[in-house]
């Protein structure tokens, strides 16, 4: 599974110095810099190198400064990495390769450009905000099935954790989630239930989120403090 390529190629990108966060954007992995503004790259993901990866990595390129494609390695090393016109393909489009062993080790197949252009700034703008704004690295890159825990659900679960409790107020919420006052008007999930003007309570389905996804205890205790 793709999966399983998310924590080598994570590590590779560590080890350049980069913070890395699964599933941001519709991209399978994204990793920022430490530099203001940050060098943004855009990692794909998939079993084999196919068609399939570099078209993903076309749609990406725009909103990022280096995208690499990562596939296992076969096992006879008779695969599309050893295809001298797929390698040269990703040189013309900029794209790097990364080839996973079945040990996990990653090697560099082909190294993109050190400076590509920049062609949709707000896409790239969305993915830097979306990035920094998570809490940790809650998704593992190349996830198709599961809910994707994004920034926005991370707080709408902290706000569902203070409320486990019992009813609130909006503003004993936002000292733990500064925006808990538009998740609980717009309600995206059905996790909230107006109980009276500027007062909340949880719902059935807000309950079964919790169990699904348990919060750390700071979350129901901060706003009592």
């Amino acid at each position: 599974m793709e999966t399983a390529l998310y924590l080598p190629v994570k590590r590779f990108l560590e080890k350049l110095g980069f913070t890395v966060k699964g599933e941001i954007g519709g991209c399978d992995l994204v990793a920022l810099s430490g530099d203001d503004p940050p060098i943004v790259v855009v990692g794909e993901m998939k079993v084999a190198f196919n068609l399939e990866l570099i078209l993903q990595a076309v749609d990406r390129a725009g909103a990022c400064d280096e995208i690499w494609l990562a596939a296992r390695m076969s096992a006879r090393g008779k695969g599309r990495e050893s295809d001298a016109r797929y390698r040269n393909l990703c040189r013309r489009l900029g794209f790097g390769m990364l080839g996973v062993t079945s040990r996990g080790d990653v090697e560099v197949l082909v190294k993109p450009p050190t400076a590509a252009p920049r062609r949709d700034p707000k896409r790239r703008s969305r993915l830097i905000a979306e990035h920094r704004r998570r809490i940790g690295d809650p998704a593992t890159g190349g996830s198709t099935r599961a809910p994707i825990m994004t920034a926005y659900r991370q707080q709408a679960l902290a706000c569902a954790s203070a409320l486990s409790l019992g009813p609130r107020k909006v503003r004993d919420l936002r000292v733990a989630v500064p925006d808990a006052g538009k998740i609980l008007l717009h309600n995206v999930y059905g996790w909230f239930d107006r109980a009276e003007r500027g007062i909340y309570g949880l719902t059935e389905a807000g309950h079964a989120a919790l169990r699904r996804w348990p919060q750390p205890v700071e979350f129901t205790s901060v706003c009592d403090s």
